[in-house]
């Protein structure tokens, strides 16, 4: 197999000759798109022809979007991303991202095609067909467009990114809902008789993620040192069902943290219920180890947690609606009204970085600074 570069206007292409064709018999050549330097179109033909030969070469003139997307999704992502995230790549290329743009070919995608989509999914990108996705939404659209179409760049098959060129919908501030002090007090008295209430409460007094409760083991945890280990989170995962997986949403999941003395009591509450339930279930009971399982030593569904969270709140007078999730923000919320330094709060939170906490709890500071300005005044000149 032989190739050789060839000047075309004010750009380098190459030429490689691959046979000729069985029926017709008519010579058969592939031809590149254009290099700026006659080095890289070499260089980038000796590459061709060594993969032609070995016979991985992919013809990125030929390629679709949707074929490259599906090609990612299987040898990239399924590998590299975790369960849940590769179950929400997934769904957004197989339902959104393929059927609006899949059949052109992968070199021909421009930003003029991935900013219409934008606008098309703002307006009608509802699966159900109920009007348009939000701003966040799209957003992540266009992140996961932006990191597909690097490695469409990485794996040499376009030479430019066209994401780059977007612009995509500014999502708004998602505002967080916590929970005043008496708020959180009537929630405890509500949970008190269900079954979950450990959990809420540990979910309260910690800030700890869903899954990364539910995740949590006993060896994991030091009732004498008041401290637990968070390295992993129970996650359901689609045709998997639950899996524990290591705790990696981002680089400070996997963290110390500490306790006070009331979750301490708790938790051995728990470790007595526990024992109760493996002499009553006998050899049938499964000791997996975990710190909140069901009455048979099964690990709890995270789903059937955030149920009976959401009818807890329905059902409360002078609560608003709020998500299992967010009794992690009101741990946050109450330990900065407290005057807790925020980069505490985000190491406890297993945020990435400290800006991170800030930005997501930015409503809190300014009362903060008003109080830290009046503790100064009564310093310097209050008697």
């Amino acid at each position: 197999m032989r190739g050789h570069v060839r000047r075309r206007g004010y750009k380098y292409c190459f030429v490689i000759d691959i046979g000729r064709d069985p029926q017709t018999g008519k010579r058969k050549q592939m031809w590149s798109k254009g290099f700026d330097e006659e080095g890289d179109a070499e260089k980038a033909m000796i590459k061709a022809i060594y993969e032609m030969n070995q016979g991985i070469f992919v013809e990125s003139n030929k390629i679709t979007f949707g074929e490259f997307l599906c090609r990612w999704l299987e040898d990239y992502a399924q590998i590299n991303c975790a369960p849940k995230t590769f179950e929400f790549y997934e769904l957004v290329i197989q339902k959104h991202i393929i059927p609006s743009m899949g059949k052109l070919l992968l070199t021909q995608l421009k930003p003029m095609h991935i900013q219409n989509y934008y606008s098309k999914k703002l307006t009608n990108g509802r699966l159900d067909g109920k009007g348009g996705l939000s701003a966040r939404s799209v957003h992540h659209h266009h992140r996961l467009l932006h990191e597909v179409l690097e490695h469409a760049v990485k794996w040499q098959l376009i030479f430019n990114n066209p994401v780059k060129a977007t612009i995509p919908p500014k999502p708004k501030k998602k505002r967080v809902n916590a929970l005043t002090k008496e708020q959180v007090l009537t929630v405890l008295q509500l949970a008190g008789k269900l079954w979950c209430y450990p959990i809420i409460f540990f979910a309260l007094n910690t800030g700890m993620r869903r899954g990364e409760i539910l995740g949590l083991r006993w060896k994991d945890v030091d009732l004498e040192k008041r401290t637990i280990s968070i390295s992993y989170s129970l996650q359901r995962v689609k045709k998997k069902g639950l899996q524990l997986r290591p705790a990696t949403k981002t680089e400070g999941s996997r963290r110390s943290l500490a306790i006070s003395n009331s979750v301490v009591d708790m938790l051995k509450k728990v470790q007595t219920h526990q024992a109760s339930n493996k002499l009553q279930v006998g050899e049938f009971y499964q000791d997996n180890g975990f710190v909140f399982s069901m009455s048979c030593g099964k690990p709890i569904d995270p789903h059937r947690v955030s149920k009976e969270f959401r009818h807890l709140v329905k059902k409360s007078d002078g609560i608003p609606y709020m998500s299992f999730h967010d009794l992690r923000h009101c741990h946050a919320t109450l330990l900065l009204q407290q005057g807790e330094h925020p980069k505490v709060v985000s190491e406890r939170l297993g945020h990435s970085t400290i800006t991170l906490t800030m930005d997501t709890y930015s409503h809190v500071l300014p009362n903060m600074q008003k109080e830290a300005a009046d503790k100064l005044d009564k310093f310097l000149f209050e008697d």
